[in-house]
């Protein structure tokens, strides 16, 4: 086709990835578990004007680096509305990795390899669903695979040493996000293999540019300082009255990075926990490994460097995150847009074989059957995890409107398949995961918005509250202070649920006519009396209860203590 064609095709490529990754942004509030944190966060710094130490409520947060909630703060600065400005950062980074590896592929091979290379992103299911959240992870992926184009423009396609300087410092931007955005110059280890065995494809750096290459690391260096030093400086400043602030440095800089890392407190896995995030959550794309692991071993016989450094990189990210006792199925997603641009040379000719085809088309038709089937079922039988998910959500009519969810998805993909069949499977895989992120986004978000995002239940608490009436939280979720909107007190997030009741009812007490206590249910133990007080009903899987000094029980003390046990950061909500 012509070079006129492949630019259309590009346009539609990324007004496609526009479409899907931004579909539903405005019709939900943030979810558990991670979403509400970050967005509160974020909220305030707007509010108080203090974006270099976040809060969650009364407390310093350190579990994360604050670049997240900049961009949301940022965001919301612009647009003033967060149920825009809370996804906006995932959506830019999103297309942001969707641009760099079409352009890694365009220049490595050809325009439309670059267009495959894109594409075989976005046909990755886990990659979708990490970027339509409003969590960590994309801005991350963003900036590791931001770092390995600077370093693949310079070792494949150079000598270029601005981007080479440029992926330091965007690696460097990774660690003010998450940490592990160091980890894009593993780049180098392959290289430095290509480059001792003279393999194909490696331009000629020149004599005497050994003092370029470490320029490298003060690069990287700059941008951790743009928030580290003056982070350093006031937390300096603010500790010799506050040790909140010191401790929050030793939290942040060490036991949250290398203490998390090499002693893991949760998600404890095997040494083997990624193969079946490797098989299952990178489908489609995984449906290519039995063509493209030939053709790269092929590639690497050859020596082909365009194959062996992102395939180098891939292997060394596995086995870092492999040895570590703690694995979340994120943490390899920076994997995925390299893995989509080594598939990409190879998938024209992949999706003219017959194998590839019909196992597309099986795919999307098995799938299709199954979410069909459940939903059918959940409306025929009434299961027992239908009701519960109903009870827990606080549903009553509104979970047969789930299912009737699940039935449209799965017959737009029967559909799918049955008009593209074997000749045209590709055609129908994307027609059948876009139904699926489609659907989803512009029916699910609305149906689960309210019990997820505690919506429903901050506006309830609302509606018993006058103006002049004040509100406490006792062992609250993020999601219950942002959806609030009003001020309230809490008595710490991570302080045990004991504690914090006990100064929740000291401070009730100083007012009793006009303060509200708030909280779950299995944190009053007995020690409220039930008929006095507000049954807020259930939301994010809790029962809730509103209460004024009259239900407390005089000297009661609960003795549930989850907070002491429990990972906030990490519990699914």
């Amino acid at each position: 086709m012509s070079e006129s064609a492949d630019r259309r095709l590009f346009w539609l490529m990324l007004l496609f990835a526009f479409v899907v990754i931004g579909a539903g942004i405005g019709l939900r509030d943030p979810w558990p578990s991670d979403e509400p944190r970050f967005t509160l966060v974020a909220k305030h710094m707007v509010e108080s004007g203090d974006w270099l130490f976040p809060h969650r409520g009364s407390e310093l947060y350190s579990d994360k680096p604050p670049m997240l909630m900049w961009l949301e703060a940022a965001s919301y600065s612009l647009l003033r509305s967060w149920r825009v400005a809370f996804l906006l950062p995932s959506l830019l980074a999103a297309l942001g990795c969707v641009l760099l590896v079409y352009d890694l592929g365009r220049r490595l091979w050809n325009r439309r390899v670059g267009i495959y290379a894109g594409m075989a992103l976005l046909m990755c299911f886990q990659f979708v669903f990490q970027v339509k959240r409003a969590q960590i992870d994309p801005l991350v992926v963003f900036f590791i695979t931001a770092g390995n184009y600077g370093l693949l423009r310079h070792t494949l396609l150079g000598p270029n040493w601005r981007m080479y300087w440029l992926g330091c410092f965007c690696a460097g931007l990774g660690v003010i996000t998450k940490g592990v955005g160091v980890l894009a110059l593993l780049m180098l280890v392959p290289y430095a293999i290509a480059a001792r065995w003279r393999w194909q494809g490696l331009p000629a750096m020149g004599k005497g540019t050994w003092w370029r290459w470490l320029l490298g690391l003060p690069a990287a260096l700059l941008a951790i300082a743009l928030w580290l030093v003056p982070m350093l400086l006031v937390a300096h400043a603010r500790g010799e009255s506050n040790p909140a602030y010191l401790a929050y440095v030793n939290d942040i800089l060490f036991r949250q990075t290398a203490g998390r890392y090499a002693n893991a407190w949760h998600h404890v896995h095997s040494p083997v926990y990624y193969i079946p995030i490797l098989l299952f959550s990178w489908l489609p794309l995984s449906l290519t490994y039995p063509g493209t692991l030939p053709r790269w071993w092929r590639a690497l016989k050859a020596k082909d460097a365009r194959v062996l450094l992102p395939l180098g990189w891939i292997v060394l990210l596995l086995i870092f995150f492999s040895a570590s006792p703690g694995k979340r199925d994120v943490y390899i997603l920076p994997a995925v847009p390299m893995l989509a641009l080594i598939t990409a040379p190879y998938l024209e000719e992949l999706l003219a074989s017959t194998w590839l085809r019909r196992l597309g088309l099986a795919f999307i038709a098995l799938m299709g059957a199954i979410v069909l089937l459940l939903g059918a079922y959940a409306l025929a039988a009434h299961p027992k995890f239908a009701i519960d998910l109903s009870v827990s959500r606080g549903f009553d009519e509104q979970g047969d409107a789930l299912w009737w969810m699940c039935i449209a998805i799965g017959a737009l993909q029967l559909t799918m398949a049955a008009i593209f069949r074997v000749r045209r499977a590709a055609w129908a895989v994307v027609g059948g995961m876009t139904a699926l992120w489609l659907v989803w986004s512009l029916w699910a978000y609305p149906l689960l918005n309210d019990s997820s995002s505690s919506a429903g239940l901050m506006r309830e608490v609302r509606v018993h509250l006058a103006p002049q009436d004040e509100l406490g939280l006792i062992d609250w979720t993020e999601q219950n202070l942002l959806m609030l909107e009003r001020p309230a007190t809490d008595f710490g997030f991570r302080q045990p649920t004991r504690k914090q009741y006990a100064a929740g009812v000291q401070w009730q007490a100083q007012a009793p006519t006009t303060r509200w206590l708030f909280a779950q249910d299995t944190a009053l133990g007995d020690c409220v009396q039930r008929q006095k007080a507000i049954d807020l009903g259930h939301a994010n899987r809790r029962q809730w209860w509103l209460f004024k000094a009259d239900a407390v029980v005089p000297g009661c003390v609960p003795t549930k203590d989850d907070n002491l046990v429990v990972d906030p950061d990490n519990a699914e909500q």
